[in-house]
């Protein structure tokens, strides 16, 4: 009864939280103050407790130099015209007729280069939503659940995403490997998503020329085709399964030295974005074009390492041992990946957060799984086609909230959002089967991860 308690408590203060737009890491250590009081009730030692979150959160280091890479990377790609380039050229090759399908094409090429759901929603989602908006598209909502969707692509799939390289962390998989598993199971999805948009977009076209924000790029950025090098570096670079901590430093370098040569910042300058994140002045721009830096990522890694610590405590009491034994039912391939996108539902709903989502999945369903190398990447591909996919789809999830907020719309989007629901649906329906000798492993960071 204690631990009903803990988590409907905790589920309220983290939905609170969300509603409320207040950041993540206070609602998640007033779970972990309430579950530790929880667990001195049941006759646990404070040093016990202790150990047992600290076990947990060191499980989330070696993502930390990822996603600090990460902020980096994003800055610098802002500041060197990589990010502006891909918007301008991106909206310059829309036709009306087609609105809704290039919204979904556009944003999933993007966040595949960019590696973040938030980062090409509040890109070229916000100038395709200015777009629509401009030009008195009715359903706002399909416009949106498109741009949603398409952003999900590369969270999903994309060697600079953050929640496939914590996947990798935690299951102690290659991400290479991952990401070409998740390729496999996604063409089906990703085909019948584009035919449903494409169709969508001839019954919802364009009906008058929106007022394009290219001008303003042009004007505000130098847009040579080198701008997009160091993109197109990471691509190639991936391609050749370089490691990926290389890749992004590489990348990083070239940008940062098309901002100080191409776009004309100074040195000082590019700290600054490189460390506080992006931003620029013009105010059409500005809603769109900023983001990254090391500070606002540092504070990611506070969320993750306080989930993944709440996650050990919850590991070592045997918290949820009852859902644990459910899932040791399932021993089908179907049944078990069911229970998985069930639980990832729950877990989702209750963490709020996509992060959490991964934590609480990865540590109720490890064991039904098993340890074997076929194992962990059946588990790591699992996770991607569950939690990555379907916390979007929760209303109060930041997963969703978030892109929808900077889109300006609300949950009208998730009928929309077809992808999203298509990837579980899929695989569910026809489970891929791995092959019994697991690939070649290629490290990601100081791990597995």
């Amino acid at each position: 009864m204690d631990i009903l308690f803990g988590l409907v408590a905790s589920f309220l203060i983290l939905l609170a939280s969300v509603v409320r737009g207040q950041p993540l890491m206070y609602p998640l250590l007033g779970a972990i103050g309430l579950f530790s009081l929880i667990y001195l009730r049941q006759g646990y030692r404070l040093k016990a407790i202790a150990q047992f979150w600290w076990q947990g959160a060191t499980r989330g280091w070696p993502v930390f130099s990822i996603l600090l890479l990460i902020g980096g990377l994003i800055s610098t790609w802002l500041a060197a015209g990589t990010v502006p380039a891909l918007v301008y050229y991106g909206t310059e090759l829309i036709q009306p007729r087609y609105f809704v399908l290039s919204a979904f094409v556009l944003t999933g090429l993007v966040s595949t280069l960019i590696g973040t759901s938030f980062g090409a929603t509040g890109t070229i989602g916000l100038a395709l939503m200015i777009m629509a908006r401009s030009s008195g598209l009715d359903n706002l909502n399909l416009v949106a659940g498109a741009i949603i969707a398409g952003a999900y692509v590369g969270d999903r799939c994309s060697p600079l995403s953050s929640s496939a390289h914590l996947i990798a962390t935690i299951t102690h998989t290659p991400i290479y490997s991952n990401l070409k598993q998740m390729l496999l199971t996604a063409w089906g999805p990703l085909l019948l998503s584009l035919g449903i948009y494409g169709g969508l977009s001839m019954i919802n076209p364009l009906e008058a020329t929106a007022e394009s924000i290219a001008p303003a790029i042009a004007a505000a950025f130098s847009l040579h085709w080198v701008t997009l090098l160091p993109a197109l570096l990471v691509l190639g670079l991936a391609a050749c399964r370089v490691e990926v901590k290389l890749t992004m430093g590489a990348s990083l370098l070239l940008a940062s030295a098309l901002a100080l040569s191409l776009q004309d910042y100074g040195l000082t300058d590019l700290l600054g974005f490189a460390v506080a994140g992006f931003h620029i002045d013009d105010p059409i721009l500005q809603p769109m074009l900023r983001g990254g830096g090391l500070w606002p990522m540092a504070k990611v890694c506070v969320i993750v390492a306080l989930s993944t610590g709440l996650a050990g405590m919850m590991a070592s009491t045997q918290s949820l041992a009852i859902v644990e034994g459910w899932l040791h039912r399932l021993h089908h391939r179907r049944a078990l990946f069911a229970g998985t996108i069930g639980v990832s539902l729950l877990s989702g709903a209750f963490g709020c957060s996509q992060t959490i989502s991964i934590l609480l999945t990865h540590q109720l369903t490890q064991q039904q799984y098993g340890q074997t190398p076929k194992d962990r990447h059946r588990l790591a591909l699992d996770l991607e086609n569950t939690s990555v996919v379907l916390s979007p789809l929760i209303p109060w999830n930041i997963a969703g909230l978030v892109p929808a907020t900077v889109l300006m719309t609300g949950p009208g989007f998730i009928p929309y959002a077809v992808y999203l629901y298509l990837i579980p649906l899929w695989n569910l329906v026809w489970p891929r089967r791995l092959a019994s000798r697991p690939a070649k492993t290629f490290k990601t960071a100081p791990h597995p991860q």
